[in-house]
């Protein structure tokens, strides 16, 4: 079962993050950032009072949840940034990598033993994302002459910065409680809020964004808060090992590729089809372990 939460977060995140950089494309990062969190407040406190709310909450498990916050909501701000200054595909791809690299070595330092085909799976992601992460086909003349300015020195930081602080929600998230329910992801998300709330103060950053794109920022904020809830009941199975599920769960460049090329034809490359096939192999090699 932490497998296949492990699997569907990853799938949702993936699509949060298509929704995400979409919606910033056509508004400031601030405010995307702020509403999508805020209807993930909201998501995250209904489900704790509703399936949760004899839930066995102590101070620690809040306090985990809201250094997670702080640390997945300063990587969700520069990865969407990043994701509306370069071409998705490959800001997506470059921070999967960031993001498996730190459970995998927490984990692995940590005493983790996952075995040998579970590790071969683990380092098979990593290529996986790699490739995936090669550069586009461009679909047009003009996409040819913009090709080389996919991803910009800053964006290609940025990326690696934000999949850094997505790891380390994944690590600091799996120390709330199992007792504790959904609560941890409720004080991440008001931490995260609150976090942003600061610096639009601080920017003097008007909070308004186009109708046109609440839908998309709504549907992000809510798709990523499943994400999390689906991230959390995975580290939290009995026996589910960090190198496993966050390596899993940060397969989420897949998800955010695939849509990108849908909706906005951007071509893969015969490497980035390779990566998909080597992420589905990965994942079953992860799951025999």
């Amino acid at each position: 079962m932490a497998i296949a939460l492990a699997i569907a977060a990853s799938l949702l995140f993936g699509t949060a993050d298509f929704l995400g950089g979409f919606a910033t494309k056509r508004a400031r990062t601030i405010p995307v950032v702020i509403f999508s969190q805020l209807m993930g407040l909201a998501i995250a406190c209904v489900v704790a009072g509703s399936f949760t709310p004899h839930a066995s909450v102590h101070v620690a498990d809040l306090a985990w949840g809201a250094a997670a916050g702080l640390a997945g909501g300063a990587g969700l701000g520069i990865f969407y940034r990043a994701l509306g200054a370069a071409t998705m595909g490959i800001v997506a791809a470059v921070t999967g990598v960031a993001t498996a690299v730190v459970p995998v070595v927490v984990g692995l330092s940590l005493g983790e033993h996952p075995g040998l085909v579970p590790l071969a799976g683990v380092a098979l992601a990593a290529v996986a994302i790699l490739l995936v992460s090669a550069a586009i086909t461009p679909a047009t003349e003009r996409s040819v002459r913009q090709l080389g300015a996919a991803i910009p020195p800053r964006a290609l930081g940025a990326a690696i910065i934000a999949g850094c602080c997505f790891g380390t929600f994944y690590v600091l998230i799996r120390n709330a409680g199992p007792g504790a329910g959904i609560w941890p992801l409720a004080a991440a998300r008001g931490a995260s809020v609150s976090l942003y709330l600061v610096a639009g103060l601080v920017a003097r950053q008007s909070l308004r964004v186009p109708r046109a794109a609440l839908p998309v920022i709504v549907g992000a904020g809510a798709l990523d808060m499943v994400a999390n809830i689906s991230f959390l009941l995975a580290a939290h199975r009995n026996g589910a090992l960090l190198v496993v599920v966050g390596t899993l769960a940060s397969l989420y460049p897949v998800t955010t590729i695939v849509l990108a090329r849908i909706v906005l034809r951007e071509r893969l490359s015969g490497l980035q089809s390779l990566g998909l096939a080597l992420a589905g192999g990965a994942i079953v090699l992860i799951s025999a372990g």
